[in-house]
């Protein structure tokens, strides 16, 4: 499992980083080693988009951009580009705290899905506390409720 997880940081990572609420930024580095910083500011710039998570009791809207959007700003191509071994890339996000999560590339390509994996900067209106963010990244999950057997 290490050597996968060392593959997959070996093409792009994004590293959510808070050290304090004015330095608010993310950091994306390629698999050549080119890193790009983008600010709160960078964030909001791009096209925000809304995403509602849990059930029918327990609704939560988070809003902020497309891990996608914020890739592409970094230089990290999507489309035509995404096929043969990339098709096996993925992505390596590392929160503030060491906390890490392996993303395929094809599944923030809308040829691939129609899932839309977001970094986001609000929950319900608000920004996130201080122990939620300053940035979240929310995979919305896809629940089938299987029906019943009427024997």
């Amino acid at each position: 499992m290490k050597k996968a997880l060392s593959f997959c940081a070996a093409l792009v990572v994004l590293m959510l980083h808070a050290v304090l609420v004015e330095c608010q930024q993310l950091t994306i580095e390629t698999e050549t080693g080119k890193q790009t910083v983008l600010a709160r500011a960078d964030l909001e710039s791009l096209p925000h988009m809304k995403v509602t998570t849990g059930g029918s009791d327990a609704r939560t809207t988070f809003e902020g951009v497309p891990v996608k959007a914020a890739l592409e700003r970094a230089g990290v191509e999507f489309g035509e580009s995404l096929k043969g071994k990339r098709l096996a890339s993925c992505l390596l996000v590392e929160a503030a705290d060491g906390y890490l999560v392996v993303i395929a590339l094809p599944e923030l390509d809308p040829a691939f899905t129609d899932k839309q994996i977001l970094v986001a900067f609000l929950r319900d209106g608000q920004p996130l506390d201080a122990k939620e963010g300053p940035y979240r990244i929310v995979i919305p999950m896809k629940s089938v409720r299987p029906g019943g057997c009427d024997r």
